[in-house]
């Protein structure tokens, strides 16, 4: 066979279209021109309080950067944000995974903005403690409130922080409420008795819990129960409505366990269905029932006084604990010290007292 009748056989193979290149070079180019092309501090300043959205996203960037050098330029941005801040309320929203969270942020944030508030969303995703990667994916969860010109979600990696909260919410809190967002919501991990770093910085703390599925046994218990402003049994639709009524009579006669909070308020049980969005109006009732009853009794600007303090308390902490890991000497003695607790040459008291020693020298 001649190799002309070769290449016109059933076997050749045609020479097909050629494919497009994967990326676009011209995209590439202007990204690459906007990373040389960094904002200022008063740029960004600028951006945040005529209340630009990329300027907002930027400086929360900058905030939650472990880079050294973004930190002198984040707390110029959070100093000059800072005298436009406090002007919000602060919820934070917690539970179980699988209990509904981000379907009832979304249906509670879209009632919010159809009241003409601006909302915004720190949702915390938690951190694998295996690869240190987190999925980020609740603005795919929330598809329309994302769409709304009056709200703003971000989501963040947990980390390893208490409570599932990013290191650096407390902060994005101040740009957030500088941008203009006067509602600001913090969704936590929802792992349980670790609330307690959200609790620390919100005014109001919800509790979402589901019926029908041994959550009533929990309100015997204290620790997060203690900390909840108001418990709201969702799904309760379809077949769920009636355990849901029970739910919340076996929370409310839980709650009467519990001593009186110092807010004065009585903590309240509703329900609700997010994905039916009935109930939700009830949810936000209750909440400007407790705004106007702490605001009325001096308890509001008190307690952001004390977890003012309580912060510059914990900031200290995180500080000193950097440095003693960072200490040259320390990085050292800690591999050695390590393996003689290991081999038990040493107790891991006394070999901590030793490193703390070495430190304080």
């Amino acid at each position: 066979m001649s190799k002309k009748a070769n290449t016109n056989s059933a076997l050749h193979e045609k020479d097909g279209i050629p494919q497009p290149e994967s990326i676009n070079k011209s995209s590439v180019e202007k990204v690459m021109l906007r990373r040389r092309n960094q904002p200022s501090a008063k740029e960004l300043i600028a951006g945040i309080l005529a209340q630009d959205k990329v300027a907002l996203s930027r400086a929360i960037t900058l905030v939650e950067s472990t880079n050294l050098d973004h930190l002198v330029k984040a707390n110029e941005i959070i100093n000059g944000c800072l005298p436009h801040a406090n002007k919000s309320i602060r919820i934070g929203i917690t539970g179980v995974p699988g209990v509904g969270k981000s379907t009832f942020i979304e249906a509670f944030g879209k009632h919010l903005t159809s009241m003409g508030k601006k909302v915004a969303v720190l949702a915390v995703d938690p951190s694998s403690t295996i690869s240190h990667g987190s999925i980020l994916g609740d603005k795919t969860r929330m598809e329309e409130l994302v769409k709304d010109e009056n709200a703003f979600i971000r989501p963040s990696a947990s980390g390893d922080t208490l409570g599932g909260v990013a290191r650096k919410t407390r902060e994005t809190i101040i740009l957030c409420e500088a941008a203009g967002f006067d509602t600001i919501i913090i969704e936590t991990v929802g792992v349980g008795q670790s609330e307690t770093a959200v609790h620390s910085m919100v005014d109001f703390f919800l509790l979402l819990k589901i019926s029908g599925a041994g959550d009533e046994l929990q309100g015997i218990k204290r620790g997060i129960m203690e900390m909840a402003d108001t418990i709201v049994i969702n799904k309760a639709d379809g077949d769920n409505v009636a355990k849901a009524k029970l739910a919340k009579t076996e929370f409310n006669r839980a709650l009467h366990l519990f001593p009186a909070k110092s807010s004065g308020w009585i903590p309240k049980v509703t329900t609700c269905s997010a994905f039916e969005k009935t109930g939700i109006d009830n949810v936000w009732k209750i909440i400007s029932e407790y705004i106007e009853l702490v605001k009325g009794n001096n308890y509001f600007d008190e307690k952001r006084q004390n977890q003012n303090q309580f912060w510059m308390m914990e900031t200290i902490n995180e500080q000193l604990k950097n440095h003693f890991y960072n200490h040259p000497e320390i990085i050292t003695l800690l591999e050695q010290n390590k393996l003689d607790v290991a081999s038990n040459k040493k107790t891991p008291f006394s070999a901590a007292l030793e490193l703390l020693s070495k430190y304080f020298k």
